[in-house]
């Protein structure tokens, strides 16, 4: 099978020849530490995993593991951020920490370890603490919607169709990301903010979300027409440990509407796949993705309550995961990684599962731990078959 074909028919039920190989990787300081441990600085770690498993493939009188897509992904390129954005700018540096305007336009503090360019991007763990929010009205709302012009030039690449061409011949599975709409009001609003403005000023909420799904949908548009995702995956941090950050009926009333639209105007254009990337619990928050007809959800972080069992027998067959492994288990490795690998396995033999760490993997696992982790993995999901 193609890694796209695997992809499909592991989500989707079916009968994959092996489970895509996904054992999560690490950040800036991960990877400083297992250099540190061993990792030569110029090797991909990835690459140096399954080397262990073709050595081990080959002791067993196998050839090596097919694992690098034969077509090179292409990202087509559309752009579902503001344009423009907002000029990053240091506010004030003291006491060890920048006070910055962001590119979103919010003025958050991080510590001088870093610049602004790790607000862009997850490059590393690093603590944040927001200040301000750049919407905090109807009059701030008024003046940030222009930014989300879905025909602006800048939102499609100038070789976009030859890119959608190439992307069309693909035997690596594609998925379209954008942002749900409670995380991308929550980069409106914050977190605090958002949550007050639903209870104390819904009609903006409403507002803003309508907006968000058809900016969404018509960004979207112009890309389905080109080429048909394999799937939809919507970032939606919504959740703490052990509780979400919304009530379900609150997502029901504020967040569905964005789903179902998106998720009737890609399933028509016949994408199959459409998950949820939320943090923390997310357990009461399934059913209403369900509703809307979301089919998939990650990363199903174990250490904020979430029980892949309770929830596969919930849900049967309508619901697939990703992620689910605890991080902690896979630090402590030795008996403890493998009881939590024996405590999944009956979701891994069920289907409808991609296992791998419940999200990025911190520099407390160890170089040889995660060698020892990804062996195991690839021996559960078919790769030393």
């Amino acid at each position: 099978m193609t890694s796209r074909e695997r992809f499909l028919e592991t989500i989707l039920f079916g009968k994959p020849d092996r489970i895509p190989f996904t054992p999560g990787g690490g950040r800036e300081t991960t990877l400083a530490a297992w250099h540190a441990q061993g990792l030569p600085e110029d090797a991909n770690y990835l690459d140096l995993v399954f080397e262990r498993i073709d050595d081990l493939r080959s002791v067993r009188g196998l050839p090596p593991a097919d694992h690098r897509p034969e077509q090179t992904y292409v990202d087509p390129g559309v752009s579902f951020r503001m344009i423009p954005t907002f000029d990053e700018k240091v506010l004030e540096h003291k006491d060890g920490h920048y006070v910055v305007q962001d590119w979103m336009g919010a003025v958050t503090e991080i510590s001088d370890r870093y610049d602004y360019t790790y607000i862009r991007s997850a490059k590393d763990f690093v603590t944040r603490k927001w200040h301000k929010f750049p919407v905090q009205s109807w009059e701030d709302w008024e003046n940030m919607k222009w930014r989300f012009d879905p025909n602006h030039a800048e939102r499609y690449p100038k070789d976009f169709e030859t890119r959608c061409a190439k992307l069309r011949e693909r035997d690596c599975a594609y998925e379209l990301h954008f942002n749900g709409p409670f995380w991308q009001l929550r980069e409106f609003c914050g977190m605090e903010g958002l949550c007050l403005l639903m209870l104390e000023q819904p009609d903006l909420v409403h507002t803003m979300a309508r907006f968000w799904m058809e900016f969404c949908l018509e960004t979207m548009k112009r890309l389905l027409e080109h080429v048909v995702p394999d799937g939809l995956h919507f970032s939606e941090d919504m959740a703490f440990k052990e509780h979400p950050m919304i009530s379900p009926e609150m997502t029901e009333e504020f967040c569905a509407p964005c789903y179902r639209a998106w998720i009737e105007e890609a399933k028509s254009a016949g994408v199959p796949v459409f998950s949820v990337d939320s943090d923390g619990r997310v357990d009461h928050l399934v059913p209403v993705w369900m509703q809307c007809g979301v089919n998939c959800v990650d990363p199903m972080e174990v250490a904020a309550g979430n029980d892949l069992r309770a929830m596969r027998a919930a849900f049967g067959k309508r619901m697939a995961f990703r992620g689910g492994i605890d991080k902690r288990a896979i630090a402590a490795g030795g008996a403890v990684l493998e009881a939590e690998l024996e405590r999944i396995r009956p979701i891994v033999e069920d289907g409808g599962y991609i296992p791998g760490c419940d999200h990025a993997v911190p520099p407390d696992i160890s170089w040889q731990n995660y060698q020892d982790y990804t062996l195991q993995l690839a021996e559960m999901t078919g790769w030393m078959k």
